[in-house]
């Protein structure tokens, strides 16, 4: 089995914000200002709806046989046609099980504008059964199937005023949460030449992740306290092992008796 913990990191799509409210003649910044002012106008936030989001960085988390690894996809000056390719093509080859936290809410569908966007190819993610009938009673697009658990949904029982932030829950775990970055200051850091700790935040955030996503299985009886115990300890020998300060970082703010 192959399970994908993923996190995406957005900017505003300057060149979509250019054709819609003519703005030929402003500077990256100024256009982001403008489509975030023009969202707060409309909604009262100045969170941009999904099809204006731009993605910089795709993290995953791979937990294959006995291994395990945290990346994100491409170099940090790939297009973002390359990154969105490169998530759907690791679908394409490992049909693994995805994890996130509001994945069904954010990180999908905004993949799914990016790759309309951009004219990626993605069968095995589409796949609903025609093709693979195994597909019917467990696909990535069904909320209730387990090929993607977004532990989020999951945990508030698919309820608005029951969810949770992953920052808050992983408190809750005593895990190490953001360590000083946070999705909001994105869009600055962006602009400010910050791709590498923008890719960073996003490890992060998949280790995160992947952790609640371990005790949530520990809890529905799919790991014994033994096995939940050995892949804390797994990830705990993977972090030793990398010499990248977040990933350091992350380790000592990881208390032992948290697991």
């Amino acid at each position: 089995m192959h399970v994908f913990s993923f996190d995406i990191e957005t900017i505003p799509d300057v060149e979509l914000g250019r054709r819609i409210y003519g703005l030929d003649d402003l500077t990256d910044k100024q256009v982001g200002y403008v489509m975030q002012t023009r969202r707060r106008e409309e909604t009262g936030s100045e969170f941009l709806s999904l099809e204006q989001q731009r993605v910089v960085a795709i993290s995953v988390a791979l937990r294959s046989r006995d291994s395990f690894k945290v990346w994100s996809l491409g170099e940090p000056d790939a297009p973002e046609a390359e990154i969105i390719q490169r998530f759907f093509d690791g679908i394409e080859k490992y049909s693994p099980d995805l994890v996130s936290w509001n994945g069904s809410g954010f990180d999908l569908p905004v993949l799914h504008y990016r790759a309309l966007r951009h004219g990626i190819s993605a069968p095995r993610y589409w796949e609903v059964g025609d093709e693979d009938s195994s597909f019917r009673w467990n696909n990535y697009l069904n909320r209730f199937h387990w090929r993607h658990i977004d532990v989020m949904d999951v945990l508030s029982g698919y309820q608005g005023r029951g969810r949770a932030s992953l920052q808050n829950v992983a408190m809750l775990l005593n895990l190490p949460g953001k360590l000083g970055m946070s999705g909001d200051k994105v869009w600055d850091c962006w602009l400010e030449g910050g791709i590498a700790e923008i890719r960073n935040y996003c490890e992060t955030d998949v280790l995160n992740t992947f952790l609640v996503y371990l005790r949530f299985q520990l809890m529905r009886g799919q790991l014994t306290r033994e096995q939940y115990m050995q892949e804390n300890q797994r990830i705990r020998d993977y972090l030793r092992e990398q010499t990248q300060v977040h990933f350091q970082e992350f380790l000592a703010a990881w208390p032992e008796e948290a697991a």
